[in-house]
């Protein structure tokens, strides 16, 4: 069967797959077993992360254009999805574009420097970025990243 779309016929695949195309990513989860420290790693990023209060379960602070970065309790997490098992690898990764290459190794410093973990030390990357990977308190991957020769 086929519809007309405009002056076009569109497939039902296709006009599944046009629907589809209107989701809008509009948020990044991270479960941490440690928030505190979280918000205090991301917080270092620049971003303006909430204040830890141990009352809570759920936090999270705007990026700008509609984007949201949350962070939840394992334990919350638990109680939704009784099945979930916390630490068994990074599984989101998460990119910074800094203003310059000295910006990435002034991050990378800072962040290294007050005690957080390192993956990779800054180096040019062959695709022509200045790039460092560090992790956040549960082991997610970070990039910090900026052209060269800009």
């Amino acid at each position: 069967m086929r519809r007309q779309n405009g002056d076009r016929l569109v497939s039902p695949s296709l006009a599944q797959h046009e629907v589809l195309m209107n989701l809008k990513m509009n948020a990044i989860g991270i479960v941490s077993a440690d928030i505190e420290r979280s918000l205090s790693f991301y917080r270092l990023l620049g971003l303006a992360t909430p204040e830890f209060d141990a009352k809570e379960d759920h936090f999270q602070c705007d990026l700008g254009g509609g984007v949201t970065l949350m962070w939840d309790t394992v334990a919350l997490i638990q109680q939704i999805t009784p099945g979930y098992v916390h630490g068994s690898g990074s599984s989101i990764g998460l990119a910074w574009q800094c203003d310059s290459p000295a910006l990435v190794d002034e991050a990378y410093a800072r962040i290294v420097g007050a005690g957080f973990e390192s993956e990779k030390a800054p180096w040019d990357a062959f695709w022509g970025q200045r790039y460092a990977i560090v992790k956040d308190p549960d082991g997610n991957l970070t990039s910090l990243y900026a052209q060269l020769g800009e």
